[in-house]
């Protein structure tokens, strides 16, 4: 059965292939085997005219020309050539080299040179640049997705910021709140995590089979191996790491990946909670023409884009966890299974993208209801005991706490018998007008101002 979106074994590359396009430049095979292109080939113009290398001359322009378009036009067509090869030689980075090699040889002068592609190179010298390169390319990416989660909730927080919303601390009804505050305090912790996330540099190497360039050192002798490497390393936009074994050790990679969780992790928060908000009528969902809530009741418009995000990113944790804790471990100075896991850097990714496609078109759908808001808070009076007891203390009423559990606790309370127990009181008064003129939709501090202030 030929793979196709009907036949795909992943959903990725099957019933949501669309919404992963992005990615699938970067994180496919054809993205890994390019950017191995592109390493090799910057390996060898850095090798051109570098002093004490007198076997690879300053290439030509014409020829720096030939190398700069065999990068630029690498298609599938090439990387369906390579995997010719690697059915030979049954390794991925050996094919690269020898279609190089086979690329260079209509042209004298890079073809003399030829045995320089990949000179002094582990196969790992090649490839954590290129996975460096993809998580460089793949973050702009993903970045683009989380910031637009995060604008989306910003300007919610800054339309609903003082929309007077009822809390709820472990399920109970707690002290009130607005709407757009509680948005800006997703905004807030997206904010901080994706900053973390941009901050992780990815690191590569250059440094031969085990980090210590000893075929470099006895090829050319006289050559500032270390100090080319760094060059190379950092002209590829990539940090240089100058200790390692014979993989670059992929703590970066681990940092990422749970920068990537954490950030996941804060929208499940939000998914659930918005899920529950939604069942309590808080809001409306925006009805799309076609579509259909159920097979068998009609009436319903369910919450499906925030269970999507809330499933996939779960998805997507589980892989990145798994990366995350598996990749910097390695026996002795290497052995595979970082290989074979790398391999799914894109399907880590691949499920946090389409978690974050759903998300945006579940807040792209909300509609503020606020009639079953002001209901709710209607009949919570009970919440203002936090401010009554709270007056009561700073007058030196005895036993304040105490009082107000006796009158509220696990009990709805009306506002008159609230208002009967506040005129009692022996305080002050203008405190008792200021707890007098209280209402849940009034008692809000500064929960709007604190939403006001919420920017990207």
């Amino acid at each position: 059965m030929s793979p196709t979106p009907l036949t795909a074994l992943s959903p990725l590359d099957g019933r949501y292939h669309g919404k992963v396009d992005a990615l699938r430049d970067i994180f496919s095979e054809f993205g890994l085997i390019k950017r191995r292109v592109q390493v090799e080939l910057a390996w060898l113009k850095a090798l051109s005219g570098c002093a004490g290398i007198a076997e690879v001359p300053v290439f030509s322009r014409e020829s720096t020309d030939q190398l700069d378009q065999i990068l630029a036009e690498f298609n599938e067509t090439q990387a369906e050539a390579v995997k010719t090869i690697e059915a030979t030689t049954n390794h991925d980075v050996k094919a690269v080299e020898y279609f190089l090699k086979e690329a260079l040889k209509d042209n004298p002068e890079l073809n003399a040179v030829g045995e320089f592609v990949h000179f002094g190179c582990t196969s790992e010298d090649i490839n954590n640049l290129a996975h460096a390169l993809m998580i460089c390319d793949g973050h702009r990416v993903m970045i683009e997705h989380y910031e637009a989660i995060r604008n989306a909730l910003a300007g919610l927080a800054q339309e609903n910021a003082e929309q007077p919303m009822l809390s709820r601390t472990h399920g109970q009804a707690a002290t009130p709140t607005t709407l757009g505050k509680e948005l800006a305090n997703v905004v807030m912790r997206l904010n901080r995590q994706m900053a973390a996330a941009s901050a992780i540099r990815p690191l590569g190497k250059m440094n031969g089979a085990v980090g210590n360039y000893n075929a470099h050192q006895v090829a050319y002798p006289d050559v500032d191996w270390p100090a080319l490497s760094e060059h190379f390393v950092t002209d590829l936009g990539i940090e240089w790491n100058p200790y390692t074994t014979q993989i670059e050790p992929h703590d970066y990679l681990a940092a990422y990946f749970d920068a990537i969780a954490r950030l996941n992790q804060i929208l499940v928060d939000f998914s659930r909670d918005i899920w529950s908000y939604i069942s309590l009528g808080y809001f409306k969902q925006r009805m799309v023409e076609g579509e259909v809530g159920s097979s068998t009741m009609p009436h319903k418009v369910n919450p499906i884009d925030f269970e999507n995000a809330e499933g996939n990113f779960g998805l997507a944790n589980a892989l990145l966890k798994h990366l995350s804790q598996k990749l910097p471990v390695s026996r002795w100075q290497r052995d595979l299974t970082d290989s074979t896991v790398l391999r799914n850097m894109g399907v880590a990714l691949g499920y946090s993208q389409l978690a974050l496609v759903s998300l945006s078109r579940g807040i792209g759908k909300l509609e503020v209801a606020p009639e079953p808001i002001a209901d709710d808070l209607e009949t919570a009076w009970e919440v203002l005991g936090e401010a009554v007891q709270t007056v009561m203390r700073r007058y030196g009423v005895p036993e304040p706490y105490e009082k107000l559990k006796a009158l509220t606790r696990g009990q709805r309370l009306e506002a008159d018998t609230l208002k009967s127990f506040i005129l009692a009181l022996d305080i002050p008064d203008d405190a008792k007008e200021r707890l007098m003129s209280l209402t849940p939709d009034t008692y809000l501090g500064y929960a709007a101002d604190l939403a006001k202030k919420t920017a990207p």
